[in-house]
């Protein structure tokens, strides 16, 4: 079997031991087949009750640690983590599943074949639901800008899962193309002056709160879950229905 990038993933039964090494991947394991997580990062926080080893970070994972759990496969994101710690893993005889997602419609395709082909599960409950609630864009109906940082300024830009996700609700990233880059750094007034409806303020990877962020902007603004912007698997759901009814 291959995973999202074609890299070869020696598995000669649906594995059994997983470590996560991507939030968004371990809610969506941990609502799915729970009893087959055994590892996960420390910003792994959902669910709020997972019970499993950590191995530190999404960019820094304690290599030994997992090796030590002894898992059939450890699965893991293009963008979230580097490709080093891959290799590593490989090298070592880990089987690592690599997911590649920067649409809507790639992560319900990925979470779909991951679950099948490298677990052997039948599509879940809210995979079903996620896939018929973006089964269709809507008709745009704001303009927004998202900063995910600030000193320096960063926003997000295209191609992204999160610019995606907020043209399929009707929300036009007005910075998609300003700048080079998936995430570029920009100057404070340029968000202002792009002519946004409302800037969304979400609380990672930065931590904008009502005291740090909306005091920087002109443009209406809007604390968000980060969660709902960036993570692909049962926080879809929710995010389908905060961002298809959000008002400035």
């Amino acid at each position: 079997m291959r995973d999202d990038l074609g890299a070869d993933v020696p598995l000669a039964s649906p594995a059994t031991r997983v470590v996560s090494l991507v939030p968004s991947l371990t809610e969506a394991l941990a609502a799915t087949a729970p009893q087959v997580l055994v590892g996960a990062t420390d910003w792994c926080t959902h669910p709020a009750d997972l019970s499993v080893d950590r191995v530190r970070g999404t960019k820094n994972p304690d290599l030994a640690a997992i090796r030590a759990l002894a898992p059939d496969l450890v699965v893991a994101n293009q963008e979230e983590n580097r490709e080093l710690d891959v290799r590593r893993l490989r090298d070592a005889g880990v089987a690592v599943w690599v997911t590649r997602i920067e649409t809507v419609a790639e992560s319900l395709t990925s979470m779909s074949r991951l679950l099948s082909t490298a677990l052997g599960l039948p599509d879940p409950a809210w995979l079903v639901a996620a896939r018929s609630l973006w089964a269709a864009p809507a008709p745009p109906r704001l303009t927004v800008a998202v900063p995910i940082w600030r000193d320096p300024w960063m926003v997000v830009g295209r191609p992204t899962y999160t610019d995606d996700l907020l043209r399929s609700a009707g929300l036009l990233n007005v910075l998609a193309d300003s700048a080079d880059g998936r995430y570029p750094s920009v100057d404070l007034a340029s968000i202002d002056r792009a002519g946004a409806d409302v800037v969304l303020l979400p609380d990672e990877p930065y931590v904008f709160t009502a005291d740090d962020g909306p005091e920087a902007f002109a443009t209406p603004t809007r604390l968000v879950s980060g969660r709902l912007l960036t993570w692909y698997g049962p926080a879809m759901v929710e995010a389908h229905a905060l961002l298809t009814t959000l008002q400035p």
